[in-house]
């Protein structure tokens, strides 16, 4: 992981409420204490009314930019299929992609004035192959009794492109975020989505 000292370019996406900030937060955490120099930029547009969040990710050696370049996305991580397909074309024809099987549907698409955009999986697919990766989380959320943890179910599953990082620093940096009642929800919602992807 970044052993030659090459910067890591992660984009995340979502709506607001999805908690895509938190997630962002989690990989701080997680890569500052790995040593390494970490820059973010978040926006967050009308995330209060369920508009589009976005967090510029990068860590390596030495990161002088927060903002990621266009076409330059290592990894994306999107909470949500519009807003997979929304930035699409800034991940590398190598990147990996994680997608949350979730639409929410935008005001046009509520109002009747444009349809949702066909299947995500399979564009994606047609131009990235086999580096594509979807789950359920809000799902495998539901199932631990709280659809809010979805988030850090995607984290989970998020968590096994990056193999040299132990699964304790992992759960370290998610209760260090998180108020003490809700660690044994989000540590199982980490298990379950590093066993989902």
């Amino acid at each position: 992981m970044n052993k030659n000292g090459k910067t890591t370019n992660i984009f995340l996406s979502g709506v607001g409420g999805q908690g895509t900030i938190l997630a962002s937060n989690i990989l701080a955490e997680i890569f500052l204490k790995a040593g390494y120099d970490v820059k973010k930029a978040e926006v967050h547009g009308m995330a209060q009314r369920g508009g589009d969040v976005t967090t510029h990710f990068r860590f390596g050696k030495k990161v002088y930019s927060p903002l990621i370049k266009y076409g330059d996305v290592d990894f994306l991580l999107s909470f949500e299929e519009l807003e997979a397909l929304r930035y699409i074309n800034w991940v590398k024809p190598e990147g990996k992609i994680l997608i949350n099987r979730q639409q929410i549907f935008p005001p046009a698409v509520s109002l009747g004035n444009m349809a949702y955009p066909g299947d995500a999986e399979k564009t994606f697919k047609k131009y990235f192959k086999d580096n594509i990766r979807m789950i359920d989380g809000q799902g495998v959320a539901k199932q631990l009794g709280n659809a809010q943890a979805a988030n850090v179910v995607l984290v989970g599953a998020f968590s096994n492109f990056f193999p040299d990082v132990k699964e304790t620093a992992w759960i370290d940096a998610i209760k260090g975020l998180l108020a003490p009642k809700l660690h044994d929800l989000n540590v199982k919602a980490f298990y379950e989505g590093r066993k989902a992807l």
